[in-house]
C-alpha cells in the first residue's frame, strides 16, 4: 500500500468512526428505542414497502439469513411484524408490520427526521447546502453512476392521495382537455383506496412527486392497474415502464392471476408501455369526456 492510500484509507476510517458517533450507531438502542441499528432498519423497510418476502429483506438490509432470521423472531416475538407464508410458494415467508409495528416504525421515522433535522439546524444555510451535496456526492460515487436510476419509486405517504387527485385533474385537463368530471372519477377511485389489500407507489425526481401508479383488487383472481401517470418533466426516463413493473411483481407475490386495466386510444405513450409489459387489448368502447369523444379501452393479461 502506498502512502498516499495509507492516508486516503485512514482518512475514510476516521470519518466512519466520526459519522458512526453522530449517528448513535454504537449506543445500545436507535432513536431511544430497545433496539439495534439492524433491527431499526428492517422496521423502516418494511414501514416503506408495507409487505416483503423475506429474501427481499435480505437484499434490501445485505444481512445474512441467520442474523436476519433472528431478528424477525425477536420483532415477531414484541408483536411488531406478523410471517406468512407466500401464496405463490409455500417456501417463501411474507413479512408485515402489525398494528403496533405500524405505531412503532411511525414513532422512529418521526425521531429519525428530528435527528436530520437537529444536526441540520447546527449549521447556516450554506453549511446545510454543503452537507447535503457532499452527502449525495459519496452516495453517488460509491454506488456508480450507472447503478442508480434518476428516480426513487416508494410506497404511498400521507398527502399522496391528494397529489393524486389533483396532478391528473390538472395534467389531463391542459393536455386533453378533460374537465372536472375527469378529476371527480380520480377522486372517486382514489376515495374506494384501501390500504390493507390495496398498493400504490409514487415516482420521485430530485425529491418531488413525479409519477404514481395503484394495484387494487378486483376479486380473488383478479387485480387491476390503475392511475398511471408520469409527469412531463420526467418523461424519457423509462418511470412509466417501472412503475407498471412495480405493479406486477406486486400483484403477482399477491397471488393473483391475472390482471386488468382501463385506458384510453388517445394516451399513446401510457398504451406502448402496456404492449410492452405484456397487456393484450380485450374491448373498447366510445364514451365522452366534457363534450369531447373518446375510446375507452380494456386490457389485460396473465400473471
Amino acid at each position: 500500500m502506498s502512502s498516499l492510500t495509507k492516508a486516503r484509507v485512514a482518512e475514510i476510517r476516521a470519518f466512519n468512526r466520526f459519522y458512526t458517533k453522530v449517528i448513535g450507531v454504537l449506543q445500545a438502542g436507535m432513536l431511544d428505542s430497545p433496539y439495534s441499528l439492524a433491527e431499526c432498519r428492517v422496521l423502516f423497510e418494511l414501514g416503506h414497502a408495507g409487505r416483503l418476502e423475506t429474501g427481499e429483506l435480505r437484499a434490501l438490509i445485505g444481512l445474512d439469513a441467520g442474523y436476519l432470521s433472528r431478528i424477525l423472531t425477536r420483532l415477531e416475538g414484541d408483536g411488531l411484524i406478523s410471517k406468512e407464508r407466500a401464496a405463490t410458494d409455500a417456501r417463501k415467508q411474507v413479512v408485515r408490520l402489525t398494528a403496533a409495528g405500524v405505531e412503532s416504525y411511525g414513532l422512529l421515522d418521526a425521531r429519525s427526521d428530528e435527528e436530520a433535522e437537529r444536526l441540520l439546524t447546527t449549521l447556516p444555510e450554506p453549511g446545510q447546502e454543503r452537507l447535503v451535496a457532499s452527502m449525495a456526492t459519496i452516495r453517488t460515487l460509491l454506488e456508480g453512476a450507472g447503478e442508480r436510476e434518476p428516480y426513487v419509486i416508494r410506497p404511498l405517504r400521507t398527502g399522496d392521495l391528494s397529489w393524486v387527485v389533483y396532478r391528473h385533474g390538472v395534467l389531463y385537463s391542459r393536455e386533453y382537455g378533460w374537465g372536472m368530471d375527469f378529476e371527480r372519477l380520480v377522486a372517486r377511485i382514489i376515495g374506494a383506496y384501501d390500504p390493507s389489500r390495496d398498493m400504490g407507489w409514487i415516482a420521485e425526481v430530485g425529491g418531488e412527486p413525479a409519477g404514481c401508479v395503484f394495484c387494487v383488487r378486483e376479486d380473488d383472481t383478479t387485480a387491476r392497474l390503475r392511475l398511471l401517470l408520469v409527469e412531463p418533466s420526467a418523461r424519457g426516463l423509462g418511470l412509466g415502464g417501472r412503475l407498471v413493473s412495480e405493479c406486477l411483481r406486486h400483484a403477482k407475490a399477491e397471488g393473483y392471476k391475472r390482471i386488468t386495466l382501463m385506458t384510453r386510444d388517445c394516451l399513446d405513450s401510457a398504451r406502448r408501455i402496456y404492449q410492452a409489459a405484456g397487456f393484450e387489448l380485450e374491448a373498447e368502447h366510445k364514451e365522452t369526456e366534457n363534450g369531447i369523444e373518446v375510446t375507452e379501452q380494456e386490457w389485460s393479461r396473465d400473471l
